[in-house]
Order: structure tokens, then C-alpha cells, then sequence
């Protein structure tokens, strides 16, 4: 009697939207790690990416663009991830099915989702989305970037920049105050004497204040203002048309305007009934499971993180631990307790950059901080410097960790 052919079971699916820090990462190590045992399909609408993070010193000429921009074609050549090269436009949880912008439909045993943020556009009065083309927001890397970097540098002296810094929770907690950082140096460096930026904050505090506060006293004195609520009443209105910006307690007619206003988790998810009230995504801890769908992992600034900052490190991280999960899921190998680990570097000025950062666990039901570090004030020169050079370091070994 002949033996009856094997019939070939198909590969188990992995599809992962959105290529930033966090979906990257998960797409690279799921399709690595398991040897071609998974299939993994990454859901990108653009062809190369162009990173938030040193966007900033791209800002104050730290860095060329071509530098902070990556392409996809190593995780499809060395990695053997399937590129789309589209958006998603919803997903049926039921079916597990998600279906792209061209009408296709790609269904999933596993859908890793890091849709990063989606700007709350009306959370400051008078902005808007058209609004950003005269006062850009540049909270999305790429020609919003390239816009406030342009408008930077057209500058004369006696300008005045404000800025209107968002709302916890957002992408990168210093980075509005290194952005600052970097506007300060590029005028200081065109030798502006009268320019000024001012900083409308909605909140009381920020991240690395002390140590914003001293670098900005020690480079760049009397040109960069901080005012917490308190100090200006409230954001009542901003005008694209005129650049002017009103206070319950005064105007400010500027020549540039900055406006980042509040964040929620990208669209994809929100319609998809994965995000609770507060806009964004609770997750497992454990593991970066959704915790509305067991089939579903959140990654990067969508998520619900806990004590750990939304930012490209943490995202990379989380992905790291959601693509083992995915792996011992789907075809059994190995997994060990979840670990995250968190830095954020940031340039005051040429030579000048602090550092806070920490380890993360699972506990009481959240990310929690374990271990955390924070550059001190009046530290010493050489050792600001080679916290600079660590974070250029960094950023290399990140950019090839997530694309190739």
C-alpha cells in the first residue's frame, strides 16, 4: 500500500503595521529569530523613514537628513520580511483579517500594531492641520522637519520663537526643550544678540528641567523663556495667518511659531477598539499582548507604557519582548520574563548632552521603573562631551538594530 504525501502545513502569519522603531524591530526579530518559520508581512505606506529622534539636531545642524532617513530594503534582503508598501485602512479582529488602502485583504495568526501617535490638532485653539503649514509642528519626522528647519534658519536677529510644548503623555518628554536647545544654537551661532524663544508649556514641569534650565543659562542667557501655566494663564487662541499666539495673560506677535499640541495612539488602532479613554492602548506587561485581543500586540508610542517614556528606544525595546512572545507563541521556542530598558539623550549645546534613562519590569499589572539614572547639574565638561558621543553611538547601533 503507498503512503499517503504529507500535505505541508502553511507557515503561521505574522502581520505588522506600521514601520517606525517599534514595528520594525518586531517585524526584523520575528522573521530572524524564527528562521523562516514565520512569515512576516511589514505594512508601510512610505518607502524610507525618517527618524523623530535626532530630528531635533538635524534641527540645529548636528546632522544632514540623508543621515536620519532609512530605507526597508535590508529587513527584505537579509531578514526575509515581505514589504506592503501601503497603509493599513482597518482590521476585522473577528476574521483577523486587515485590509490595506488598495483593497487587498492580508489575513494574520498574530498582528503586531505600532501606528505611533496621531496629533490632536484642535487641542490648541485655532490649529489645525492646514494650520501646520505656517506653524509647523514637526512632530512627525520628514517635511514637517525640513519646513521648521527652513523657516529656523531664515531668521534675523531680534526674532521671536514661540513654542507651544504639549500635554503628558506625548512622544519624547525632552525633546521639546532639545528642540529649544538646538534654535538657540543655531541663532547663537548667526550671531543673533536680540532674538528670544519663548516656551508656552501646559505643564508645570518637564522632563530634565534642572538640568534644560542651568545648560540654558550657562549658553545661551536671557534667549530662552519657560513659562509653566501659571505663569501665562492658558493657551486661548493661536493665528497662522498673523503668527500670533494669545495668553489669558498676554500676545505674542512671533516670526516663527512651534505649536505641538496633544497626542493620541494613530488612527488604526482607535477604530479598531483597541485604545481605552485616555486615547492610547493598554497592553500585558508581560508581554506587549493588547489587552482587548489576544491575537493583537501594541508597540511604541500607541501604547500604554507605563513607567517607561514613549520614545524610539523604548519602542525597540517593547518590540524585542513582543517578538519573542510572538515566537514562542507560534512555534514554540523559547521565551523568558519580559525586560525593557530605556535611554534618552539630549544636546544642549555642541558637546553638551545629558542623559536620564532606567530598566523596566512587569509589576502590579504595568511596566514598572526598576532601576532609573539621571545626568547630574554641574557636571564636568569632558564628561557631558562623552555622553555625546555615546549618543551618536546610540543612534547608529539603534538605526541598524531596527532596519537591517
Amino acid at each position: 500500500m503507498l503512503a499517503m504525501p504529507a500535505i505541508a502545513q502553511a507557515k503561521p502569519k505574522v502581520v505588522v503595521v506600521g514601520g517606525g522603531p517599534g514595528g520594525a524591530t518586531v517585524a526584523k526579530y520575528v522573521a530572524q529569530d524564527s528562521k523562516g518559520a514565520i512569515e512576516v508581512i511589514l505594512v508601510e505606506p512610505a518607502k524610507q523613514f525618517v527618524t523623530c529622534f535626532h530630528s531635533n539636531l538635524y534641527l540645529g545642524g548636528f546632522r544632514d537628513l540623508k543621515s536620519i532617513t532609512h530605507g526597508y530594503g535590508d529587513l527584505a534582503k537579509k531578514h526575509g520580511v515581505k514589504l506592503a508598501n501601503t497603509s493599513a485602512a482597518s482590521i476585522d479582529r473577528d476574521k483577523k483579517v486587515v485590509k490595506l488602502a488598495n483593497g487587498a485583504g492580508v489575513n494574520y495568526d498574530r498582528l503586531v500594531i505600532a501606528p505611533g501617535i496621531d496629533l490632536k490638532f484642535d487641542s490648541v485653539p485655532g490649529y489645525s492641520e492646514a494650520a501646520s503649514q505656517q506653524m509647523p509642528h514637526a512632530w512627525k519626522a520628514g517635511p514637517q522637519t525640513q519646513l521648521l528647519k527652513t523657516q529656523l534658519d531664515s531668521l534675523k536677529d531680534g526674532a521671536l520663537i514661540v513654542m507651544v510644548a504639549p500635554p503628558n503623555p506625548y512622544r519624547c518628554p525632552p525633546g521639546p526643550y532639545e528642540r529649544a536647545s538646538m534654535m538657540a544654537h543655531v541663532l547663537k551661532a548667526k550671531g543673533h544678540k536680540k532674538s528670544k524663544i519663548v516656551i508656552l508649556d501646559t505643564k508645570p514641569s518637564f522632563s530634565k528641567q534642572a538640568l534644560f534650565v542651568q545648560g540654558w543659562e550657562r549658553h545661551y542667557p536671557g534667549m530662552i523663556e519657560w513659562q509653566d501655566p501659571k505663569m501665562h494663564g492658558g493657551i486661548k487662541n493661536v493665528d497662522p495667518k498673523t503668527l500670533t499666539v494669545k495668553t489669558d495673560l498676554g500676545e505674542y506677535k512671533a516670526q516663527l511659531v512651534n505649536v505641538i499640541p496633544a497626542q493620541m495612539a494613530g488612527r488604526i488602532v482607535r477604530d479598531a477598539g483597541l485604545a481605552n479613554d485616555t486615547g492610547f492602548c493598554p497592553i500585558k506587561p508581560e508581554s506587549m499582548q493588547s489587552a482587548m485581543d489576544v491575537n493583537i500586540y501594541i508597540v511604541g508610542d500607541a501604547c500604554i507604557p507605563g513607567d517607561m517614556p514613549k520614545s524610539a528606544f523604548s519602542a525597540n525595546s517593547q518590540a524585542k519582548v513582543a517578538a519573542m512572545m510572538i515566537r514562542g507563541e507560534l512555534i514554540k521556542s523559547p521565551t523568558f520574563p519580559a525586560r525593557y530598558t530605556n535611554t534618552c539623550w539630549s544636546l544642549i549645546e555642541t558637546d553638551d548632552t545629558v542623559k536620564i534613562g532606567g530598566r523596566y519590569e512587569p509589576k502590579d499589572g504595568k511596566i514598572a521603573a526598576v532601576e532609573t539614572f539621571l545626568s547630574k547639574t554641574d557636571e564636568p565638561a569632558a564628561l557631558r562631551k562623552q555622553t555625546q558621543e555615546e549618543n551618536m553611538g546610540w543612534y547608529k547601533g539603534i538605526s541598524a538594530d531596527i532596519f537591517g
